[in-house]
């Protein structure tokens, strides 16, 4: 067998009650988060432009769209995922080489799962094989160092998780997995220089054609069984050789991906924590602050704090820019004693008081932490203060961490601030049970659930909470 049909082999007989039980509670809390990531999305701005896009060009379809309206399962993919998707408040996975985001891969098994009324038991085990090849790839075919987005590796999560979730034979998910690896390959520009909508747009864009390719493989299209290990294929032309031995692998790699406490960059989250542990003990102003320095990890260094990714203190202007600007992140945290959606409100972004503190903030590589990454996410913060003095702390991890896991109880203090500006106490509630207890839910009642939501839709991205 080829790698793509001997992980279609691994994808189609993932068998629920082979999952850990775990893994289980991580996969729910995930869900939970990523579903409050969405439902706090619901005004942004890239979300409205979906939903026209949607009315005017969506062809029907019965799959359901969080806060009202039916769609194809391709749109359904399209609009949930860029929900989901555009706080950048939902989870991460931390490989040397590479960063993702594996609750990405829930809207296309939401959209499947709705479509053929499939259980929550398939959807858990569906959501484990999407995160497990999702992870696993980004551990032993990083592309990212060859000018690609993580979107690559994710074409092969979508497309083995929806054929799970959809019941698929091995042949049908083999040829699915193919074209959708072969067809769906991202350029890393995506978030580079000057970040844009297209930074939260750019999986469920992608997730939305997997599902579209599985869909037309379920019908009889074939694909090229030899994406991965062929000639052109993406070890010879990205990737590099690589093996994972997809007979020997578990469901569990789930309990290795991390949450979010503070909604900003996942690099940035033990720094923002070092940052307001240091304000707090100290009780120093904003106006006492001098200069910040961070020494941090490479990976941090070059994606949020001005290294091979761009400049990060000049022309801070839009939400995408200022989540991934490690300066302005921790400017926002002295100012404001946390980091959360309202930090990214355009007139929060523009004012004078942020824009000057973020100049103060220095960030450096430092080769040692870079050795203890992804293991750690460790990073030193500095704070000298006009007075003369200079405060400094040493974080390693914060409560999210795969070390420090969040619990369902914290998982359930986070949905609740992010979905309460657009929904009642009982459509919370509903939710959140549902999906506590999503074994013996089925898909389509969730999604009734979400489309249930009747949030306002139009308002303006300054008035949201």
């Amino acid at each position: 067998m080829t790698a793509v049909e001997r992980l279609a082999q691994f994808a189609v007989s993932a068998p629920y009650d082979k999952l850990p039980g775990t893994a289980r509670e991580q996969l729910r809390i995930r869900v939970l988060d990523a579903l409050g990531c969405a439902i706090g999305a619901l005004d942004g701005e890239p979300i409205q432009i979906l939903r026209k896009y949607i009315s005017e060009f969506g062809t029907g379809g019965k799959c359901s769209m969080i806060a009202g309206g039916k769609a194809s399962p391709e749109h359904a993919t399209l609009y949930n995922g860029a929900a989901i998707r555009y706080l950048d408040f939902n989870d991460s996975y931390l490989a040397k080489g590479e960063t993702c985001h594996p609750s990405d891969n829930l809207a296309p098994i939401l959209a499947a799962g709705d479509y053929i009324g499939a259980s929550g038991r398939d959807l858990l085990a569906a959501l484990a094989v999407a995160y497990q090849v999702q992870c696993r790839l980004s551990d032993v075919a990083p592309v990212r160092a060859a000018g690609f987005d993580h979107t690559v590796q994710g074409a092969y999560a979508v497309a083995a998780g929806v054929a799970r979730v959809l019941g698929v034979d091995r042949c049908t998910a083999a040829n699915a997995i193919a074209i959708s690896g072969t067809a769906l390959n991202a350029l890393r520009a995506t978030r580079t220089g000057r970040l844009s909508h297209w930074k939260g747009l750019a999986y469920p864009h992608m997730a939305a054609c997997s599902i579209a390719l599985v869909l037309l493989a379920r019908l009889g299209i074939t694909g090229p069984l030899e994406v991965m290990e062929g000639e052109k294929g993406l070890m010879d032309a990205i990737a590099g050789r690589f093996e994972i031995d997809w007979s020997r692998e578990d469901l569990d790699r789930v309990t290795r991906t991390i949450l979010k406490k503070y909604n900003a960059e996942i690099h940035s989250q033990t720094a923002i924590e070092g940052v307001l542990a240091l304000k707090q003990a100290h009780q120093f102003r904003p106006e006492d602050v001098e200069q910040i320095t961070v020494e941090t990890f490479d990976v941090a260094y070059h994606i949020i704090g001005g290294g091979d990714e761009g400049d990060k203190r000049s022309g801070i202007a839009t939400k995408e820019q200022a989540d991934h600007s490690l300066p302005f992140i921790l400017a926002a945290a002295v100012l404001d004693g946390t980091v959360m959606p309202g930090q990214y409100r355009p007139e929060r972004i523009q004012r004078p008081d942020v824009q000057e503190m973020l100049r103060r903030v220095t960030i450096r590589a430092n080769p040692t932490y870079s050795e203890r990454f992804p293991s750690e996410m460790p990073c030193r913060i500095e704070v000298r203060l006009r007075d003369g003095r200079t405060l400094g702390t040493e974080m390693r991890d914060y409560p999210g961490f795969f070390t420090r896991p969040m619990s369902w109880e914290m998982a359930l203090k986070k949905f609740e601030s992010l979905a309460q500006p657009y929904t009642a106490p009982p459509e919370r509630r509903a939710i959140a049970d549902a999906v506590f207890d999503l074994e013996n839910t089925s898909v389509s009642n969730l999604m009734q659930l979400l489309e249930a939501i009747r949030a306002p839709h139009g308002r303006s991205e300054a008035d949201r909470v």
